[in-house]
């Protein structure tokens, strides 16, 4: 279901919506508890870089997670991403009811996940994406696999994708001082 480059780069000018897990996707997977039982995540510079760069070119940015997590709101807030969903038990209906919300068709949707939870919403999406790490089952059903793993910038790749495909290359460079 690989896409050639020409036809993933015609399917990332469409994108509208941008949904991405988190756990395994934004990421590593790890899930790290104190002795208070109080879940803790790192999350990776690049990603949030790349998130916040979709936001202020116009790409809506959604995060969708099936687990409850107190450090996921504060990484969104931290981001100023307003389409935070959490606890989610099917992804595929929370992007049916974010497209429905926004104006937004399927094929104008791109969702990033790495594990089975992942894999209706991912068949929904226009632009179906999986980190380098992730289930080998969820890996051969998507457009594209980045180099890189969930927590470590696989969630950058796609969204320079998604502004290189819109042409914003130039203007993106040109907002950090650079020709």
């Amino acid at each position: 279901m690989i896409l050639s480059p020409s036809d993933l780069r015609a399917r990332a000018a469409g994108i509208r919506l941008a949904c991405f897990d988190v756990d395994g996707t934004l990421t590593d997977g790890r899930l790290v508890y104190d002795a208070a039982g109080n879940e803790s995540k790192a999350f990776h510079v690049l990603d949030g870089q790349g998130l916040r760069l979709l936001e202020d070119h116009g790409i809506t940015v959604a995060l969708v997670t099936a687990r409850e997590s107190a450090a996921v709101l504060a990484r969104a807030r931290d981001l100023r991403i307003a389409h935070v969903h959490t606890g989610v038990k099917d992804k595929s209906a929370t992007l049916r009811m974010l497209c429905a919300q926004l104006g937004v068709g399927a094929a104008e949707t791109a969702h990033m996940g790495d594990d089975l939870p992942d894999l209706p919403a991912l068949a929904l999406a226009g632009l179906a994406a999986a980190p380098a790490n992730a289930h080998p089952w969820v890996a051969e059903r998507v457009h594209l696999v980045t180099r890189a793993r969930g927590g470590e910038g696989a969630v950058r790749e796609l969204c320079d994708l998604l502004l290189e495909a819109r042409g914003l290359r130039a203007a993106v460079l040109a907002r950090f001082g650079v020709e």
